[in-house]
């Protein structure tokens, strides 16, 4: 459950910069939170708690219902007409769907521009199609695994696998699943990374290290796919242990969730940036 949370709440704060919607349950009270995250702020808010609800005796069903639409009437009077919906650790289903469903019916927006930072300017690559091939009675049944890198050339890179019977439709599957797994990775003079990286995952293994300008993107399979929607044009790469696709891909992006620009050590340290680029030097 608290993995279902992190990847949501990665999601949202990837995908969309709009208010939050926040929902918690536990077992007698269910609340509800429109959040600013950008300002840290609580905009309006909903619970079984409230004395007005509470006395109303209503079942679960009810409650959901209620404390949706009373959130929703809180939010638009508040001017905020358009929320990302955070489930948080649970799943959508229950009394979760019903007070979303309320809060939209009673006119909150959902989703209308939710992938807004996503548009037009994603570059796609294909990295393999895998053919598989299921015996039954009367013959074999075949399939296809497609691997997709989706980035915007600017810094943010999301790598997906669809599966279907035919080839555009796994296509089209990885490319979407990707879209929803895209990350920011910090990069130096919009060229390169900041510091050399090794990441692992499995039997594979990368080494990346940081390039001076002009040297270009010297790697090769997946990970020239991947460095290039990055944005990455000066970088060394090397891949040992697997050539397998999947696990090349995903001991790269290892690498980039360790990977650190000077700005976020100055802030975990509580330190200027000018401080710790003088200590680098």
């Amino acid at each position: 459950m608290i993995k279902r949370q992190e990847r949501t709440r990665f999601k949202l704060r990837k995908i969309s910069k709009r208010n939050r919607l926040t929902v918690f349950r536990s077992n007698n009270h269910l609340y509800a939170q429109i959040i600013d995250d950008q300002k840290g702020v609580t905009i309006a808010s909903s619970s079984s708690v409230e004395k007005e609800i509470r006395e109303k005796n209503l079942n679960r069903k009810e409650l959901a219902q209620m404390i949706g639409k009373e959130i929703a009437k809180k939010s638009m009077t508040k001017g905020v007409n358009e929320v990302a919906f955070d489930k948080g650790k649970y799943k959508y289903h229950g009394i979760i769907k019903i007070l979303a469903d309320a809060a939209r019916n009673e006119g909150l927006n959902f989703w209308g521009n939710m992938f807004e930072n996503e548009k037009n300017e994603l570059s796609e690559h294909l990295v393999t199609i895998n053919r598989v091939a299921k015996v039954v009675k009367g013959g074999r049944r075949f399939g296809f695994a497609a691997i997709m890198i989706v980035g915007d050339n600017k810094g943010r890179v999301g790598v997906g696998t669809g599966k279907a019977k035919e080839v555009p439709e796994a296509v089209r599957k990885a490319t979407e699943n990707a879209k929803t797994k895209m990350i920011r990775v910090h990069l130096k003079d919009n060229r390169t990374i900041h510091h050399d990286i090794v990441g692992r995952f499995g039997a594979g293994k990368v080494i990346l290290r940081a390039a001076a300008p002009g040297t270009g993107i010297i790697a090769g399979g997946p990970m020239r796919a991947l460095f290039e929607s990055l944005g990455l044009k000066d970088i060394v790469a090397k891949s040992t242990g697997t050539s397998n696709p999947h696990n090349m891909l995903k001991a790269t992006f290892n690498a980039f969730k360790m990977s650190e620009s000077p700005k976020s050590v100055a802030s975990k340290r509580s330190k200027k940036i000018t401080e710790i680029n003088n200590k680098n030097n």
